[in-house]
């Protein structure tokens, strides 16, 4: 009996050694693997993380550990230069007249978001800018309605809700009337209502995808944190719609109510956003999309010098943080960054704080109701040191601010679908819009004018008043905001 109680304990301290060799192992091993190809701030918080947690790490940095897509997708996007040659083509025909003359100063953050996206600056487009929700909603129905060739939607959200019911009735609308249709869908962001949504499109005879879908016993599964996040309309190569909102209703999350802003833009940048479509369209279902029709003869719009640039995984030197940060760096008067979403990285942080010093006048608009705690949580354990570098911080009261946008000095404007967090910079696809114009620029800070009208002002001294209990677990959330 004693001998069995003997190698009983001693076999049960075996095990309990092999554990703890076991935690070592991994964190030892991810010490040399983790930082490759990762910033040290992401490498910092997955460290963290292992140190912590060895084996729940382990099954976490598995399943969204490496931001890339599936081989398979990878291989599509490396043919995408081959197999729209003939639109690319056909996109720089009619452009060609559309080319720009920038001053030096501009010129530059020109030719940094070509070499970042691939697109070129165009001149000859109009914009509108529309912050009513409801009322961006109609202009989009509208449109479609008057739509005579093609119709194509990307939308991270598309909900089986009032706001759906009006998009997916204008559609089968301009289906009856022989429009070709065509709808990209978020398989995750829209899965409270994809079913429905999806089986509705169809009826109408719209065709539609769902992007990115994620399942384990799925041939082509996505990694359920690499998402597409885009908004994007096109109707008829003329008219394009990209922002914060998505085809839901503004008060779909029963705790807040969310306030957008969406630009309405025509011109030659149309064609730009239209390849964008139709490249995500090939990487879903390998149809190829490069009929003369999606890509007709840009009607003049206006006088306003605009831009596209996709981000995302598959562009993996083309981070819409390089850019921000480049515009930043750039700016002389003065910088208003608008985003629900506030995570900066290293470069980003600095930049701003530079800025201050070189005498430009920052500001943050952010939202004081909030739909992500956590990553809130991380977000305010930044506001002391912005508020210490003379960064003005405002918190908007009443709805939950969706928009994304900046502005810089008095000329250039970057609206998409792009928070400023590290999700967006690196783990989805997104795209910004960036308008070269004075006057667009002017009509961006009336928009953010009514932000600090309707938001408070933090104040250092007020600011470090909360207890240090909440200091304490804003700073615990910042350790993890890599991994946000």
């Amino acid at each position: 009996m004693i001998a069995g109680l003997m190698t009983s304990y001693f076999g049960t301290i075996s095990w309990a050694t092999l554990y703890l060799l076991s935690e070592w192992a991994i964190r030892l091993a991810m010490l040399v693997v983790v930082p490759f190809r990762r910033s040290p701030e992401a490498a910092k918080g997955w460290l963290l993380f292992f140190f912590f947690l060895p084996w729940p790490a382990l099954l976490v940095y598995f399943l969204i550990g490496r931001p890339g897509y599936p081989k398979w997708r990878q291989e599509r996007f490396a043919r995408l230069p081959v197999v729209f040659k003939a639109a690319t083509d056909r996109i720089k025909e009619v452009t060609a007249k559309e080319q720009p003359d920038l001053p030096a100063n501009l010129s530059q953050a020109a030719v940094l978001i070509q070499n970042l996206g691939r697109f070129p600056s165009l001149g000859g487009n109009g914009a509108d800018l529309l912050s009513d929700y409801d009322g961006t909603i109609g202009r989009i129905v509208e449109d479609i309605d008057r739509a005579r060739s093609h119709v194509h939607l990307l939308f991270y959200i598309f909900a089986d809700d009032e706001t759906g019911h009006a998009v997916v009735a204008a559609l089968t609308r301009a289906v009856g009337r022989g429009v070709t249709c065509r709808v990209l869908i978020d398989a995750l962001g829209s899965r409270a209502w994809s079913a429905n949504v999806v089986e509705a499109l169809k009826a109408g005879g719209v065709s539609v995808r769902l992007v990115l879908p994620v399942g384990l016993l799925r041939r082509k599964s996505a990694r359920a944190d690499l998402r597409n996040h885009r908004k994007i309309a096109v109707i008829d190569g003329e008219v394009g719609y990209v922002g914060s909102q998505n085809i839901v209703n503004s008060d779909f999350n029963p705790r807040v109510t969310n306030q957008e802003l969406v630009v309405r833009v025509t011109g030659p940048a149309v064609l730009e956003l239209q390849a964008v479509f139709v490249a995500d369209w090939f990487l879903e279902t390998e149809e190829v999309l490069d009929s003369p029709a999606l890509f007709p003869e840009p009607r003049p719009g206006g006088r306003i010098v605009a831009q596209v640039l996709p981000s995302g995984p598959d562009y993996p030197e083309a981070g819409v943080e390089r850019l921000v940060e480049a515009l930043v760096h750039g700016a002389r008067r003065r910088v208003v960054i608008t985003t629900p979403y506030f995570i900066p990285n290293e470069a980003l942080l600095h930049a701003l704080q530079t800025a201050v010093l070189r005498g430009v006048e920052v500001h943050l608009v952010l939202s004081r109701p909030v739909d992500q705690v956590l990553v809130n949580l991380a977000q305010r354990s930044y506001y002391a040191e912005l508020l210490d570098a003379g960064i003005e911080i405002h918190l908007y009261r009443d709805k939950l601010l969706h928009a994304k946008h900046l502005s810089i000095d008095h000329g250039v404007s970057l609206i998409g679908s792009s928070n400023i967090d590290m999700r967006s910079f690196i783990l989805n696809s997104e795209v910004s819009l960036v308008l070269f114009d004075r006057d667009l620029n002017a009509r961006l800070r009336e928009e953010q004018e009514r932000y600090f009208a309707a938001s408070d002002r933090l104040v250092r001294s007020e600011w470090a008043k909360r207890r240090l209990s909440k200091k304490i677990v804003e700073n615990i959330a910042r350790l993890m905001s890599p991994l946000l």
